[in-house]
C-alpha cells in the first residue's frame, strides 16, 4: 500500500514528503484547506526542532570505509534562548535603509570591528546562499519534476519560496538565476565566469578534474601575453548585468591550483612556454641565475604571491571596466591555498571578497578565518561547504564533504559550522553546497558530483526535512546571534 503523502505545504514553504498511511494527490483549489490542515497536523512531528535537545558529539568520517569518529557540536541548544530576527527587507538586508551607507548596489564595509555587507539600500546583510539551485537533467528527475511541480516555472517559484522560508537569500555559483526570478521571491545572486579555464579551453591544455579544471603541470595559463586581451573581451558579457541591483558579484574562476610548488612547476614546463619564461625571469632577477637549485621557501611564497598579483590584475582590469558596480568575489580558493598568506594579500589588492571553499574543516577556525581577512585586508565568503548523510541511499564516495550518519546529523553541522562563521568578525555569509543530491544517471556531471547526498533536497526534489529545519533555526536568528557574539567582544 503507498505510505508517503507528497505536496507543497504553503504553511511551511515547502514540499512535504512523509510518512503516512495514504497518497495524497494535489487538490483542486476549492479543497486546498484540507491539504493545509493536514500540513498544519503534521508541522508538531514532522517539523519538530531538530536541535531541541542538547548533542554534544556527532559521528563523522572522511568516506564510506573510514573510521567514525565522535566529534563535538555546537548549536542553538547550547546557546541562551535568541528569538528570531525582525523580517528582513526583500532583499535579504537587515534594519532601516541608511543613506549614508547605500550606493544602490551591494558592497561591503567594516563597522565596529565586524565586516558586513551592505545592501543597496545601506542595510546591514549577510549572504546566506546555496549553490546549484537549478532542475536536473535525467529522466527520472524530468518525471519527477512534472510530477512535483507541473513545470519548470512552478519549480523555480515553490524552489524560492522554500528557499526564503528556510532563511535563505541568495544564490551561490551555477544557480538558474533567468527562471528564480518571480518578484515576490527574488534572491540575490553571484555570477561565475571561469575566466581562466574559460581562455584555457580556447587555447587547449586544459582537462578536467573532481571538481575543477586541470592544467598541466598545476600551471594555469597566468602568464601568456594573450590572457589580458582575453580578459577584456570574455568581460564584455557582464555588461548585460552591471545595472541589476540583485547581484551580489562576480567569481573569476573556481579552485585554480595556488600552491607552494609552481615557481618549480613553471619553471619543468617547455623553455619556451610562457609560464616558464616568466618564471626563469624572475628567479634571475632574485638571485642572478636561472638554477632552480637557488630556490628558496621564501621565494615559493613570493612566487605564488607575484602569480596571484598578475592573474587577478588581468581579471579584475576587464571586470571593472565593463562592470564597475559590482563586487569581485575572487576565484573560490580551496585547501592548498589556506596557508599562502601572500596569495591573500596579493588578492586583496584586486578584490572586494576573499571566496574560500572551505572543506576539511568539521568546526571553522576562527585563526585562520581571521589571519585571512587580515592578510587581505577585505571579508571572507564561505563559497562551499556540507556534509553527506550514510542514511540518504547513496554511496557517498564522491566529493569532500564530511560525512555523518543521519540528516538530523547534518543539521547539526550545519548549525556548528554557521555558528562558528557568526562567531567570526570576518565571514560575510556562506553558500551551502548544493541544492539536490547528485544524481547518479546524470552521466556528463563532474566525477565528484555523481553519487552523494548534498543536497538540501533529493535528486526526486523531496526536502531533507531535519537538515532544512536545523538550517531555518540558524538563518532566521542571523542578526540576533551577531549581537550575541558581539557583546562579549566590548
Amino acid at each position: 500500500m503507498p505510505d508517503r503523502i507528497v505536496g507543497f505545504c504553503k504553511t511551511t514553504g515547502f514540499l512535504r514528503d512523509e510518512r503516512f498511511l495514504v497518497v495524497i494527490p494535489r487538490f483542486p483549489h476549492r479543497r486546498v484547506s484540507i491539504f493545509r490542515l493536514l500540513c498544519l497536523l503534521a508541522i508538531p512531528t514532522l517539523a519538530a526542532d531538530p536541535v531541541s535537545s542538547v548533542v554534544d558529539r556527532v559521528d563523522v568520517s572522511r568516506a564510506p570505509g573510514k573510521p567514525w569518529v565522535a566529534m563535538k557540536v555546537r548549536t542553538l541548544a547550547h546557546l541562551p534562548e535568541i528569538p528570531p530576527d525582525a523580517p528582513p527587507a526583500s532583499s535579504g538586508g537587515h534594519g532601516n535603509p541608511n543613506p549614508s551607507r547605500a550606493t544602490g548596489f551591494f558592497h561591503t564595509a567594516s563597522i565596529d570591528g565586524r565586516w558586513w555587507l551592505i545592501d543597496p539600500a545601506g542595510r546591514k546583510f549577510i549572504h546566506q546562499g546555496v549553490t546549484t539551485v537549478r532542475t536536473i537533467a535525467t529522466d527520472g528527475a524530468n518525471a519527477a519534476l512534472k510530477q512535483r511541480f507541473g513545470s519548470q516555472e512552478a519549480w523555480a517559484k515553490q524552489t524560492a519560496a522554500m528557499l526564503r522560508n528556510a532563511g535563505f537569500n541568495g544564490l551561490g555559483c551555477w544557480a538558474d538565476d533567468q527562471t528564480l526570478r518571480p518578484a515576490e521571491n527574488r534572491l540575490v545572486y553571484t555570477k561565475m565566469w571561469n575566466f581562466m579555464s574559460t581562455y584555457g579551453k580556447k587555447r587547449g591544455g586544459t582537462f578536467r578534474k573532481p571538481g575543477h579544471t586541470g592544467y598541466a603541470g598545476d600551471c594555469p595559463f597566468i602568464f601568456d601575453p594573450e590572457f589580458p586581451a582575453f580578459c577584456e573581451e570574455h568581460a564584455r558579457q557582464l555588461a548585460t548585468t552591471k545595472d541589476d541591483p540583485w547581484l551580489l558579484g562576480h567569481f573569476t574562476d573556481n579552485e585554480l591550483p595556488w600552491n607552494l610548488k609552481m615557481l618549480e612547476s613553471y619553471l619543468k614546463l617547455p623553455a619556451d612556454d610562457p609560464g616558464h619564461m616568466a618564471a626563469a625571469r624572475w628567479v634571475k632577477q632574485r638571485h642572478g641565475s636561472r638554477k632552480s637549485s637557488a630556490i628558496t621557501e621564501r621565494d615559493r611564497q613570493d612566487f605564488v604571491a607575484f602569480a596571484a598579483d598578475t592573474y587577478f590584475a588581468a581579471v579584475s582590469k576587464a571586470i571593472r571596466k565593463h562592470d564597475p558596480n559590482h563586487m569581485i568575489l575572487g576565484a573560490r580558493f580551496h585547501s592548498p591555498a589556506f596557508r599562502l598568506k601572500g596569495l591573500f594579500t596579493a588578492a586583496g589588492r584586486h578584490l572586494d571578497i576573499i571566496s574560500v571553499n572551505y572543506y576539511h574543516a568539521w568546526t571553522p577556525d576562527p585563526t585562520r578565518l581571521q589571519s585571512w581577512a587580515k592578510d587581505s585586508g577585505k571579508p571572507i565568503l564561505i563559497t562551499e561547504w556540507y556534509a553527506k548523510g550514510a542514511d540518504s541511499g547513496h554511496a557517498n564516495t564522491g566529493g569532500a564533504g564530511w560525512l555523518v550518519r543521519t540528516q538530523r546529523d547534518r543539521g547539526f553541522f550545519y548549525q556548528n559550522f554557521t555558528l562558528g562563521l557568526l562567531e567570526s568578525r570576518a565571514c560575510v555569509g556562506w553558500h551551502w553546497f548544493r541544492y539536490s543530491d547528485n544524481d547518479p544517471d546524470e552521466k556528463g556531471a563532474d566525477p565528484s558530483n555523481r553519487d552523494s547526498n548534498k543536497g538540501m533536497v533529493s535528486n526526486r526534489y523531496i526536502p531533507y526535512s531535519p537538515l532544512v529545519d536545523a538550517m531555518r533555526e540558524i538563518n532566521l536568528r542571523t542578526h540576533g546571534l551577531i549581537r550575541y557574539f558581539d557583546q562579549d567582544k566590548h
